[in-house]
């Protein structure tokens, strides 16, 4: 188990560090964030998850990344627009985001694979 966390430790930091390299050359430069964060490390852990389980597993786990980058989306939306005006705190807007993304996200992923088992 150690091993296989160190691993995808060490794949996923390596694959980081490429894209943001790739990143840096890109302008403008708010592209390296956008490139050296999740997407790589999503790539990484699936492809070392495909190592030891089966692809029933690694569908499942790609299934809860989609759910969650689309209710990540609309966390980010609405934490944007409701601190724009400056009316509300920045803790209370996180929190209240922070239960939407959950409820998005399960919503999304229980909507995916019901298409899938039907």
């Amino acid at each position: 188990m150690w091993s296989e966390l160190l691993l995808r430790a060490l794949v996923g930091g390596t694959i980081v560090s490429v894209f943001a390299l790739a990143g840096d050359v890109l302008k403008p430069k708010s592209f390296a964030g956008l490139f050296g964060a999740a997407p790589s490390v999503a790539i990484a852990s699936l492809a070392l998850t495909y190592r030891s389980h089966d692809a029933s597993y690694v569908a499942a786990e790609a299934q809860w990344m989609v759910a969650g980058t689309l209710a990540l989306a609309l966390y980010a939306c609405v934490v944007c627009r409701m601190l724009r005006g400056g009316r509300y705190s920045v803790r209370n807007t996180a929190t209240a985001a922070l239960l939407l993304w959950f409820v998005v996200a399960l919503g999304v992923w229980t909507m995916v694979t019901g298409a899938h088992q039907s």
